[in-house]
């Protein structure tokens, strides 16, 4: 509730707001957002992104391949949330750059009365928020700047008071960020704090590279990231599992690699080794 007392949905869009001008973005260092769109194809990428992303892939050579199954996982998971829970609400964090299949599309193609808050902390990302906000009339799509390290922050934020009623189910979306969040920043109470904000009945999707099945790929990517200067962690499944989905209930298959998470089809998907990439999603009771 608003407090005049209106529903968020009764407030004017948020996507008719015009999005805040961008801080200063640094070039000189690698952003894991950037090294993302990189690896997808994409162009709004610096030499130090470049760099850093071609060095962690040289060592996990198939980090192309897990990162595309990342993403039609994303697609799979939210059209799932959709059609068969019938949830209509979105806090996506770690948005990444716009690219094809962004929440929002996905969601409105399903039903277009999808709210989406997209949130990254890449200033490259709100430059080009207005293309997050292009959602339909009858849904509503807003972004906030800021990190997954505050959630507090995110939480309080006029674009989700707006946007998103909280006494409704909300989806939860830690879509290929918890391992870009370090144990010492103590990742479970951040994932904690956001789910207790959200009413029962609630999802979250999340995913996370794994080290299990290529432990020297994996682990070479993760030294690239770090001395480019950006935090990683790859986790184990279990250790996954449980800072994710602890006191959730899983929606089967459960937390297994994202290509094997419903898939299309049974045309055949990339060996194991290739994706080390889990992800699951489950309902807060």
């Amino acid at each position: 509730m608003s407090e005049d007392g209106k529903k968020a949905w009764e407030l004017p869009s948020a996507a008719s707001r015009p999005v805040s001008d961008a801080p200063p973005i640094d070039t000189t260092k690698a952003h894991s957002a950037r090294m993302y769109d990189y690896y997808l194809g994409g162009k709004d990428n610096y030499p130090a992104d470049r760099e850093t992303a071609e060095v962690a892939e040289q060592s996990w050579t198939s980090v192309r391949t897990a990162v595309r199954e990342n993403r039609t996982f994303l697609a799979r998971a939210v059209r799932h949330l959709v059609r068969e829970a019938g949830v209509t609400q979105f806090l996506d964090i770690g948005t990444g750059l716009p690219s094809a299949g962004n929440v929002h599309e996905v969601a409105q193609r399903e039903n277009p009365a999808c709210r989406v808050v997209y949130t990254d902390n890449d200033p490259i990302v709100l430059a080009h928020a207005r293309s997050l906000l292009r959602g339909t009339s009858e849904g509503r799509t807003a972004y906030i700047h800021a990190d997954l390290r505050d959630p507090g922050a995110i939480l309080a934020s006029p674009e989700v008071a707006e946007t998103l009623d909280l006494d409704r189910p909300v989806v939860l979306m830690l879509v290929a960020i918890l391992h870009f969040i370090v144990d010492e920043e103590r990742p479970a109470e951040i994932v904690r704090t956001l789910l207790d904000a959200l009413p029962s009945g609630s999802y979250l999707v999340a995913s996370h590279v794994t080290p299990e099945l290529d432990p020297d790929g994996v682990g070479g990517l993760e030294r690239a990231y770090r001395n480019g200067g950006v935090p990683a962690q790859a986790r184990p499944r279990d250790q996954f599992a449980k800072l994710a989905f602890e006191g959730l209930e899983l929606v089967e298959p459960g937390v297994v690699l994202v290509s094997e998470w419903r898939p299309d089809g049974a045309g055949p998907r990339p060996p194991a080794a290739e994706v080390s990439w889990y992800g699951g999603v489950a309902r807060k009771p």
